[in-house]
């Protein structure tokens, strides 16, 4: 029986997946009509689950009862609220892992058990595991964890093949990630990369958001911020503002209703120029070019040795971008391939790769975007200084790698060295990411300077293999650090047990076979939705609510296959909007 490997992009605000099909990338459709699937999770007022287009419709009602942009929060120890649960963030992105995984169960008509999924290259550890656990949790193996610029790279290599160095420019909703690879017949190459792991999209939105907030305090003297409702629509204006900026010169921010004051509706009318929008984002879009001057630096590349910028992430829309790098470069950016689809395609292209049935004989070699050491303590003159960092392998690295430095003992008869595990690039910063520690006793009872071999041994996919070795006995110990977040004792089978019930409630559209009739129908009904979406601010709470059960009416009907249902429902809400759109 044929396997398949499939690609995930876990995005931010959207994430898509793809499988390599009779040697073809195919992106597939979560959603009817829809490559992408916006990266929301919520409940229903009835506790049912809600991933992607339903949630992210919901969000502007209800956002107590829904989450976005989880994967900023992807490595961090704190719980989410959804509904009257709480959750990890990894939990939240297993919902949107298994959505994909179904997704493309459906359109292969085979079970899937294995994926590659992307990460930004400037995912720390524990980022990295938070994702593995996602996997997990959604019963999907994670056999590769790929860099989204190398994903990129890849899925770029597909249309050329050729012989430069060529730069990957990830602005993507909430990270940002610059690589450069050397492209020569079938090995692609990364040379460096460089990033911010909190900076994408959405503070793009913040900055608009930001304006807002100050008009409603100048003009009204208020602070909508206590205000989830509030806050949501002013964070779905921003997100449209945004959008709108990228091919208009000017916008209209218009919400009414937006919130009240003693009683008095406050109404938003606001103009945003590009040109102001610009100067918001100024400093954010700046920070990207300082990452990418210093991926050029650690490349030993000049500006006149890139070949080719490629535009990768829904943000690099942003005129100011495209701008920016044509004057760094002296050549337009390219973006032939989707932005927000070559991600997933790198990622599916790799899975075929790692099946061994894809139709390119491609070769990748990646790289570390952090350095691994330790610390240990430093002799001058005599006398033993307080310790420092010492990196055993350096960033940007080719994996796999395997490098070995030698320590030496303090102390004459010292029993026992410990050995610290960190992660980061200043020597002299205290603070660098503690990934472990371990301890190797029982050392031979000689002189100090009794030399310790400290080895560290990093595959490609950033699993970090560390062991230590007293060379005059052979003793050793080794420990693999791959479990940076681990779950809490005793507790990953409920939480599997509890993610597997809500699960089973999931909508499963993409599932769903449909004839041309009722094919049509759902169109139509996606229509109507989205426009419901848009018109929400308009009505009034009571009708508010009647709009949201009748698209969860929709949703589920065409779950289950009730097209004569699905087309009494469609005219219910056709008669609504129609006298609110009137």
């Amino acid at each position: 029986m044929n396997e398949f490997i499939i690609g995930i992009d876990l995005g931010t605000t959207n994430s898509e997946v793809a499988v390599l099909k009779n040697h073809k990338i195919m992106v597939l459709e979560p959603t009817p009509g829809q490559l992408a699937l916006p990266s929301y999770v919520g409940l229903d007022a009835q506790g049912t689950l809600l991933v992607g287009e339903t949630a992210k419709n919901q969000y502007l009602l209800h956002p107590e009862r829904t989450v976005k942009s989880i994967k900023r929060k992807m490595g961090q120890s704190v719980k989410v609220t959804l509904g009257d649960q709480t959750y990890t963030p990894q939990a939240i992105a297993s919902f949107l892992l298994k959505h994909l995984k179904n997704t493309a169960e459906a359109y292969l008509q085979h079970p899937i058990s294995k994926a590659v999924v992307t990460v930004p290259a400037y995912f720390t550890d524990a980022q990295k595991q938070a994702t593995r656990e996602a996997g997990q949790l959604a019963d999907l193996e994670i056999v590769r964890l790929l860099h989204e610029p190398t994903a990129a790279a890849l899925a770029y290599k597909t249309e050329h093949r050729t012989n430069k160095q060529v730069l990957i420019y990830d602005f993507g909703g909430g990270t940002f990630d610059v690589s450069i690879a050397h492209i020569h017949n079938d090995t692609i190459k990364i040379l460096s990369t460089h990033g911010h792991p909190q900076l994408g999209g959405d503070d793009f939105d913040q900055k608009i958001i930001d304006y807002i907030l100050n008009h409603l305090q100048n003009k009204y003297a208020i602070d909508p911020r206590q205000s989830q409702p509030a806050m949501a629509k002013i964070t779905r204006i921003a997100e449209i503002a945004k959008r709108t900026l990228s091919y208009h010169p000017y916008v209209l921010m218009q919400e009414e209703f937006l919130t009240e004051q003693e009683g008095i509706p406050i109404h938003l009318s606001l103009e945003l120029s590009r040109e102001q929008y610009e100067i918001l984002i100024r400093e954010p879009v700046e920070q990207t070019l300082e990452s990418t001057l210093i991926a050029l630096r650690d490349a030993q590349l000049k500006v006149s040795d890139i070949h080719e910028v490629l535009l990768v992430g829904g943000s690099t829309r942003t005129p100011l971008i495209g701008q920016r790098l044509a004057e760094l470069f002296r050549q337009p950016p390219r973006c032939e391939i989707h932005p927000d689809l070559c991600v997933a395609m790198g990622a599916a292209l790799q899975g075929a790769l790692i099946h061994g049935n894809s139709p390119l004989p491609t070769r990748l070699v990646d790289i570390t975007p952090y350095s691994f050491g330790i610390y240990a303590l430093k002799e001058m003159e005599g006398e033993i200084q307080q310790s420092i960092y010492i990196p055993i392998i350096a960033r940007n690295t080719p994996l796999p790698i395997q490098k070995t430095e030698v320590f030496y003992t303090v102390l004459d008869n010292q029993e026992a060295v410990d050995i610290p595990i960190f992660q980061g690039e200043n020597p002299l910063d205290p603070n660098n990411i503690k990934l472990g520690e371990f301890s190797v006793e029982g050392l031979s009872a000689v002189p100090h300077n009794n030399p310790i071999l400290v080895t560290f041994s990093l595959d490609v996919d950033g699993v970090l293999e560390v062991t230590a070795i007293e060379k005059q006995s052979g003793l050793q110990k080794t420990v693999t650090v791959n479990q940076a977040i681990a779950f809490e004792q005793n507790s990953e089978t409920t939480v599997n047990q509890r993610l597997n019930t809500i699960f089973e409630e999931i909508t499963e559209i993409s599932q769903e076979k449909v004839i041309a009739e009722p094919h049509h129908l759902i169109i139509q009904a996606q229509a109507l939705v989205e426009k419901a979406g848009r018109l929400l601010s308009k009505v009034s709470s009571e009708n508010q609510e009647d709009m949201m059960e009748l698209v969860n009416q929709i949703t589920q009907a065409i779950a289950n296959k009730q097209f004569k249902t699905l087309s009494t429902l469609i005219e219910q809400l056709s008669d609504i909007l129609y006298y609110v759109d009137s």
